[in-house]
């Protein structure tokens, strides 16, 4: 039967809403809406009444915008001027009399191959449901969905994945969330939409003859691209990787779709698709690959005209600096990644910058934040000035900034001035850009590297770099790149310029710190920039040069949901034991979470490479570390910009050391 009617409340005219009723496989269909490919139905349990309410997805998008104004006669002004407090009846307190959840529509094979249909019930992510009552939640509504149905509970975040711990399997069936998303067929990994030629590569050896002739109007399909593939109109992955792999970002940076369509050899079989015109579309809702029937006319990509400018460096001779004298200014001078660390250090050391800005922006219908953050952070009702400290010290306490030295682009330059056969093959490079050389641009490149790599240092030079270290290491050390092109507008190179990192000895970080240098010419960074616009003369590499830390996990995080552009609530979290560079480079699936940094809470998405997740200890660390994560947008993203937008999300290499300690080894915006 239909919901009644209450004064105030607003009803839809195609509200087709039921109370009470079983719940059949005809009529889920009837009432739900389509989300991450999956259909869904919200429900909601209401104790006091003994019953239960079948929403219309497409007249109540919000189960609180229902309860507040069907059940209980709200306005939604009203709700909006208490939704915390209303949000808190309903998702926190252990006597609540609503239930809220999902129920979505999934097909699996069983043992046989046979495919079968089922259902599964979640809460919101948000949801601090305890034991008892998830199991009251589900027995309610397993009593009234069809019986021929499978109903499985998947705990939304990690409290409940506990808290169900203590239950039996026998009296509460249930799947969780690495389980149900770890075998999808389809994953939006960037959002796009492109038109364009598929080319498929089964395997590495046929994606590399075909490579050279690769062009911006195709879409290339393989199991997993490779980082150095070359700027086309989409990608799409037929086995999984994580949604911070360096392609990944790449097309994130670039603005084009990426996908994870595991039955691409079906499709590819039944719509002959292999070498056809499509039109490839990737949404959080939805991935198309729509057959053309002919070839259409397309205008070269607007990155085809783009031209970025670039601030012009300060060559003149600047020190070898350790990183904790660096600010964000040096950027000029040392590349923007040395100079994040510099201010990172700052951030650590200071006290004084301001954490908050992102929980202190409005959003609608909410003033700020900054209430959910003090309840993050353990505190009640705390003043502006005792909130900023206070994330200051949770900072500070959570994370470390790595100890090192940078070298600045005026010594690059000293040692390519020393050389005449490299001050020639740069002019001859240079030409060669000018003319549009293609057929001699490679040649030209790898010459030059080569002669990057085995060119002796002028003394002076030798001499800075040695100084940094009085003695020879006795220990590992780490050496990465640090340009004026990158982390720029429309250009990210990420996974483009090289970093060593392992280094033993005086002779070894010689030899590195040339290998970083020679990689600001490598054929395909020199292309890439090319393409838009960025000129030889005006790019500059510094080094970075960090002492090894010892790691038991490392991993990758960005201050968003990288499917989910607009949720402002969420960091995406990868990791794997050791260095953060198997995440980025792809060498194994990390494992990948997600957590709420406003109401709190995580959940596991994929367990990646590793048989079983991570302690709860370590997975209430991590929880911490994405915190920091979203603390430190503020400033780098914000405040100390002058008041830039607090909501560009940043990408941040961590370590988790042998003592249980974070180390950030990298902070960058991320692509968007």
């Amino acid at each position: 039967m239909t919901a009644p009617l209450l004064t105030g409340a607003p009803q839809p005219a195609t509200d087709r809403t039921v109370t009470g009723e079983n719940l059949s496989l005809p009529l889920f269909r009837t009432l739900s809406g389509v989300l991450a490919g999956h259909p869904y139905l919200k429900v909601v349990v209401d104790r006091a009444a003994h019953t239960w309410h079948l929403l219309d997805t497409a007249a109540h998008p919000f189960h609180v915008n229902y309860i507040a104004t069907r059940i209980l006669g709200m306005d939604l002004a009203a709700l909006d001027a208490d939704l915390d407090a209303f949000n808190a009846s309903v998702y926190m307190d252990p006597q609540r009399r609503f239930l809220l959840g999902v129920l979505s529509l999934h097909t699996d094979e069983d043992l046989e191959g046979r495919e079968r249909t089922f259902l599964v019930l979640e809460t919101t992510e948000a949801d601090t449901m305890h034991g008892e009552l998830l199991a009251s939640f589900y027995a309610f509504v397993r009593e009234r969905v069809d019986g021929r149905l499978p109903l499985l509970l998947k705990p939304a975040n990690h409290g409940q994945e506990e808290e169900l711990a203590a239950i039996s399997e026998q009296r509460v069936p249930r799947i969780l969330s690495h389980e149900l998303f770890g075998t999808r067929t389809r994953t939006p990994l960037n959002p796009g939409e492109a038109t364009g030629r598929l080319r498929y590569f089964a395997t590495h050896e046929a994606y590399a003859a075909a490579e050279p002739a690769l062009g911006w109007a195709d879409i290339v399909a393989m199991p997993c691209l490779p980082d150095d593939v070359p700027r086309v109109a989409g990608f799409l992955n037929t086995q999984p990787i994580t949604p911070l792999s360096h392609t990944n970002v790449l097309a994130s940076g670039w603005g084009i779709p990426n996908a994870i369509v595991r039955d691409l050899d079906r499709l590819l079989a039944q719509d002959a698709l292999d070498g056809a015109w499509v039109h490839y579309r990737v949404r959080e809702d939805e991935i198309v690959l729509e057959r053309l029937e002919q070839e259409p006319a397309l205008a070269a990509p607007a990155w085809h005209q783009q031209r970025i400018r670039l601030e012009p460096p300060l060559l003149q001779d600047a020190p070898v600096l350790a990183l904790h004298r660096l600010r964000s200014a040096d950027r000029d001078r040392y590349g923007t990644k040395a100079a994040n660390l510099g201010e990172l250090h700052h951030v650590l050391d200071s006290r004084t910058a301001d954490l908050t800005a992102f929980y202190g922006r409005p959003r609608p219908p909410r003033e700020d934040l900054t209430a959910h953050l003090a309840a993050r952070l353990g505190l009640s009702a705390p003043t502006r000035a005792e909130l900023n400290a206070h994330a200051a010290r949770f900072v500070a306490a959570t994370v470390g900034a790595p100890h090192g030295v940078a070298l600045p682009f005026a010594l690059q330059q000293h040692f390519l001035a020393s050389c005449a056969p490299l001050q020639q093959g740069i002019g001859k490079l240079k030409m060669a850009l000018e003319l549009d050389a293609g057929d001699v641009l490679d040649a030209l490149c790898l010459q030059l590297q080569h002669l990057i790599r085995h060119t002796p240092l002028p003394d002076s030079v030798t001499r800075q770099i040695s100084q940094a270290f009085p003695t020879a290491p006795s220990g590992r050390l780490v050496v990465r790149s640090s340009s004026n092109a990158e982390d720029l507008p429309g250009f990210s190179a990420a996974g483009v310029y090289d970093s060593v990192t392992t280094v033993n000895s005086t002779g070894e970080l010689l030899d590195a710190v040339r290998q970083v240098w020679a990689s600001l010419l490598s054929p395909r960074s020199v292309r890439l920039r090319h393409q838009v616009g960025i000129s030889l003369d005006d790019t500059y590499m510094g080094v970075i040069i960090q002492e090894y830390v010892p790691a038991s996990l490392g991993g990758v995080l960005v201050t968003c949901d990288p499917t989910r552009r607009e949720d402002f609530r969420n960091v995406y979290l990868n990791c794997s034991p050791g260095s953060p560079e198997q995440v980025v480079e792809g060498s194994v699936l990390p494992q990948q979470y997600l957590y709420n940094t406003v109401e709190g809470g995580g959940r596991t998405l994929a367990l990646g490479s590793f048989g079983q997740a991570l302690p709860a200890a370590t997975r209430t660390r991590l929880a911490e570390l994405s915190l920091t994560g979203r603390l430190l947008q503020s400033h780098f993203s914000g405040s100390h910009l002058g008041g830039a937008d607090v909501d560009k999300p940043l990408d941040i290499e961590w370590l988790m050391t042998e003592q249980g300690d974070f180390r950030l080894v990298q902070i960058r915006p991320y692509a968007l």
